[in-house]
């Protein structure tokens, strides 16, 4: 698909143009694509940039372009097909029609019933600094470690960090939902002056909210490497909890820097994610 109007400005802030999101999504294509393969993505698109009117895409509708796939409709019944996002064509289309993120869901396309990632958000409210939300990661991955579960860690490109906890494939998704609640739960319970589990922006005053609705049927997470639609055009990046202290913040890395980081980088830190299919059942037991 070519692209037009290449030398649209799609963020004030840095002065991008679509063009240079383009080009952005080519050269991490090779990173983008494993995240997205095999999982029904959201597409959030702004059609006049950062700033203004955004929608997400579920669905193809009238919209569909080259390479982009539409799941079987029984996969989710009672839904429109899905979409999946699996080659470069795909997401060159996707920029083509203003795509500036990318979201997945936290199940396989062939198996959307039972998810193999659990997701957890911590989102900070008015007032909360970043070495708070450092500090705040940290008591997360701690409380996974004694329900048995290792996590790994992304800036989200916008105001704070994810923690992602592979799973093997076994559980439904209401199952994980019920559990990530009740781990967030317990971590307002331990830390009710840092952390809350009840949404809402006057909830969060001075707290990091731990979201964990993103683990529920059809919720999704902005995938890794993806843009954000905010100023500045920060990155959603994996990172090692080893390079935590150094973090500046949830866009410590944009689309003006990250290119330069990630061919920079010796080692992949979400290399061995995949590989880990962790069972539930010690989380389970330890907060029935």
């Amino acid at each position: 698909m070519k692209l037009t109007h290449a030398e649209r400005v799609v963020d004030a802030r840095s002065g991008a143009t679509k063009g240079d999101v383009a080009r952005y999504y080519e050269d991490v294509a090779p990173l983008l694509l494993p995240q997205l393969r095999g999982r029904p993505v959201a597409l959030l698109r702004a059609p006049e940039g950062v700033g203004e009117s955004t929608f997400f895409q579920k669905h193809a509708g009238k919209t569909a372009w080259p390479g982009l796939r539409e799941l079987d409709p029984a996969l989710w019944p009672g839904h429109e097909a899905l979409l999946e996002v699996t080659t470069r064509q795909a997401l060159r289309g996707a920029v083509q029609m203003n795509t500036l993120e990318f979201h997945s869901w936290n199940a396989r396309s062939a198996n959307l019933g039972k998810p193999d990632r659990l997701v957890l958000d911590l989102d900070p409210g008015e007032g909360v600094a970043w070495q708070a939300i450092r500090e705040a990661a940290g008591l997360v991955r701690d409380l996974l470690l004694e329900l048995s579960l290792r996590s790994w860690l992304k800036t989200s490109g916008g105001a704070g960090l994810h923690l992602i906890v592979p799973l093997a494939a076994r559980w439904s998704v209401d199952t994980v939902r019920s559990l990530s609640a009740a781990i967030v739960q317990r971590l307002a319970d331990e830390h009710p002056q840092r952390l809350v589990a009840k949404s809402g922006a006057a909830n969060r005053v001075g707290r990091i909210y731990v979201d964990w609705l993103r683990n529920g049927e059809g919720a999704t997470a902005v995938a890794a490497y993806s843009l954000r639609a905010r100023p500045g055009l920060g990155v959603a990046m994996p990172i090692g909890w080893e390079e935590l202290p150094s973090v500046s913040g949830a866009a410590h890395w944009t689309l003006a820097n990250a290119r330069e980081h990630l061919a920079a980088r010796s080692t992949a830190p979400w290399a061995d994610l995949a590989a880990h299919k962790q069972s539930l059942a010690a989380a389970l037991q330890a907060l029935a």
